[in-house]
């Protein structure tokens, strides 16, 4: 096993984010047409917060309740990225190793982590990205 190698090597580096001053229906559109689970959020090049699919899946009552499906879209219109997303986002380099960022998942919450260089995304990085680099070692 490579114990030294870069996350640079197993991250998304085509990442897709979100201005934070978008609406919050273009994140669960986004949820819906693309295989994703985490969105990074963007003031200009500065990452500002992410938001997950669990983050809007808390809001929706649509599963819950026959019939309302329309309180979902209501609760959309209401509330804005930054009142729904994690502000302020741990972060990693593209230099870290896979090791250091597996070492962050094992102790802490998060199921993903932007990769910022010099302050700019550059991509993103989640538990999945780790485990099939670990499963492909064996």
């Amino acid at each position: 096993m490579k114990k030294r190698k870069s996350v640079s090597a197993i991250m998304t580096k085509d990442v897709i984010s979100i201005p934070e001053n978008e609406k919050l229906e273009k994140v669960v559109e986004i949820f819906r047409t693309k295989s994703i689970r985490h969105l990074p959020v963007t003031s200009g090049k500065k990452i500002t917060g992410i938001i997950s699919r669990n983050d809007i899946n808390r809001l929706t009552f649509g599963n819950l309740f026959d019939n309302q499906e329309g309180a979902d879209e209501a609760i959309f219109q209401l509330l804005t990225i930054p009142q729904v997303m994690s502000s302020n986002p741990r972060t990693v380099t593209s230099e870290d190793t896979i090791k250091d960022v597996a070492e962050i998942f094992s102790e802490a919450e998060y199921h993903s982590l932007p990769v910022v260089d010099d302050g700019e995304l550059k991509g993103i990085v989640t538990t999945t990205d780790v485990i099939r680099y670990l499963l492909e070692q064996y």
